[in-house]
């Protein structure tokens, strides 16, 4: 305690007698300019040190090839052919439709597709081979649909009869 007490003490302001007299308005104001041209000073050798390191980490640093201008064209020029069938989701997602209905009926309060999407993933996980077979087989169904029109599409394109994708591999060239 006897420390905090000397410490308090050796911080305070000393006593008003024992002060000095303040020097006129003109030297401190001379004394505040310097400072300023010194603090400026300081300011800008910050900033030309840090100019000149940003320099030198730019000659350090290696070009990457994913930032060339060859692969940014080739990004612009690739367009989505409007015509071209989806493909169909799995058999977790057929799932994950059924579930829904049946975990809001049960859980009304749960409105956040995350909370079900979570619960969803756990019980599939769960579930035994044979109750997923349901899934798997509407997943296959829909999976040869979908490989019978893609042939289909594929056959069209090629053959010239589809004029919005012809225009699309004729701009690609």
């Amino acid at each position: 305690m006897a420390k905090k007490a000397s410490k308090s003490q050796d911080s305070a302001p000393p006593p008003s007698s024992s002060r000095t007299p303040a020097p006129s308005a003109g030297a401190s104001e001379a004394a505040n300019a310097e400072r300023m041209v010194l603090r400026a000073k300081s300011s800008e050798k910050m900033k030309r040190l840090a100019e000149m390191s940003r320099e030198s980490e730019d000659e350090r640093r290696p070009k990457s090839a994913k930032t060339s201008k060859g692969s940014l064209n080739k990004k612009k020029n690739h367009k989505l052919d409007s015509k071209k069938p989806k493909k169909p989701p799995t058999a977790f997602f057929y799932f994950l439709e059924d579930f829904r209905k049946e975990y809001q009926e049960q859980n009304p309060d749960i409105k956040s597709m995350r909370d079900i999407g979570k619960a969803c993933g756990a019980k599939w996980k769960t579930m035994t081979y044979e109750e997923k077979v349901q899934y798997y087989d509407i997943a296959a169904e829909k999976r040869r649909e979908f490989d019978q029109v893609m042939a289909e599409y594929i056959k069209r394109k090629e053959s010239g009869e589809d004029p919005e994708s012809e225009d699309e591999t004729e701009s690609d060239k």
